[in-house]
Order: structure tokens, then C-alpha cells, then sequence
């Protein structure tokens, strides 16, 4: 074999493993797995199931929209429903006396949620009846669960501060989301669900 042969075999070889180490790059950083731990966005996703979850989705300039799933990092007590001000926390009991939290504690938590953008920042966020109520008129939610019995059903409106988001599980009746421990900042957001690849029957896009 000539020496210019060896050393177009040794180039290809070079771009094959420079290929390879880039789309390992991209699936690393850009895309990541992510499994659907609880029931808290039944029906749209299943307990199990697995979504793809674009990174750069909303690290490039792209901001959050309505309706987006999101996998983002919750506020620190997120699961024991701590609000970032003291004494501004949920109050359920009568209607008349539900009280909502409008800002996260200062320091997010070590663990990642995945729930669907329902409030941007400067909205007005209410919820009757489990159903959103933003800047005073009823969200179209063909995707929401019945909310049943649970005193989360409704909440007073709160201002979504600059920069934050009002996030909630599509089942009301059994999501930890901002009703309880408030929006969450920008930059504790990670990135977009856009695509399910497991199980088979529910492949798809979100």
C-alpha cells in the first residue's frame, strides 16, 4: 500500500471518529432521554413513558411558549410545596381564602420535573375548577384531567414576575407544580419535550 493511500485510509478514519465524536457531542448536550416518573401529566404522558428533551430549545434564544412540555429544575422544597416569600404560601380551604405563591424560594432543587408552560411572564395566572384562567380569560385545555376534589382546583390570580413561568401538570388533581410552590425563573429551564420514542404505540411527536 503507497503512502498516499495510507494516509487518505488514516484522513477517512479521522473524519469517521470526528463524525462519530459529534453526534455523541449532540446527543449528550443538545438532546437527552427523559422517563415519565409520575402520574402528573396523564393523559398526555404516561407513567414510563419516554420522551425526547431538546436542551437547546430554549437555551439559544428561544423562550418558553403556551403549551409547552417542559423539563425544568423546581424551586428548592418543591416537594414539600415551600413558596420563596415567607408567609406567601398556598392557603387552601374556602374559595375565599386561597392564597398562591408568586415567587419560588431563591435556589432550585436537585431534581428535574417535566410539566406544560401555562403562564409567560407579566400574565395574570388564575385556576378554577382545575382549568387556567390567564390575563382574565379560560385557557383552551382539551389535554387537562378533571381535577376532581382537590382544594388545588382553584387558585387565586397571581402576576408571573419578569423572567419567570407559571408551569402545571395536565393532571390537575395530582400535580406538584407552580400552585404550590410558584413560577420558575428562565434560567432553571432545560428544554422542551419534543418527541416520545417509547413505548412503540405512543411514538410520535409531543
Amino acid at each position: 500500500m503507497t503512502r498516499d493511500r495510507i494516509k487518505g485510509w488514516a484522513e477517512l478514519v479521522g473524519l469517521a471518529a470526528a463524525a462519530i465524536f459529534f453526534a455523541l457531542a449532540i446527543q449528550a448536550f443538545a438532546v437527552k432521554p427523559y422517563v415519565i416518573p409520575t402520574p402528573s401529566m396523564v393523559p398526555t404522558l404516561k407513567v414510563g413513558q419516554r420522551v425526547l428533551v431538546n436542551r437547546f430549545s430554549h437555551r439559544l434564544g428561544a423562550d418558553p411558549k403556551i403549551g409547552d412540555i417542559t423539563v425544568f429544575t423546581p424551586p428548592a422544597g418543591a416537594e414539600e410545596g415551600l413558596c420563596g416569600i415567607a408567609g406567601e404560601g398556598p392557603n387552601y380551604g374556602s374559595a375565599a381564602s386561597h392564597r398562591s405563591c408568586s415567587r419560588p424560594t431563591a435556589t432550585h432543587a436537585d431534581m428535574t420535573y417535566i410539566k406544560r408552560v401555562v403562564g409567560l411572564p407579566g400574565d395574570t395566572v388564575a385556576v378554577r375548577e382545575g382549568h387556567v384562567v390567564r390575563n382574565g380569560r379560560m385557557a383552551s385545555e382539551p389535554f387537562a384531567a378533571d381535577c376532581g376534589a382537590s382544594a388545588a382546583c382553584n387558585l387565586d390570580p397571581i402576576k408571573v414576575p419578569p423572567g419567570h413561568y407559571f408551569l402545571m401538570g395536565d393532571h390537575r388533581g395530582a400535580s406538584n407544580d407552580s400552585r404550590f410552590w410558584g413560577p420558575v425563573p428562565r434560567g432553571w429551564v432545560i428544554g422542551k419535550a419534543f418527541a416520545t420514542y417509547w413505548p412503540l404505540g405512543r411514538v410520535g411527536a409531543q
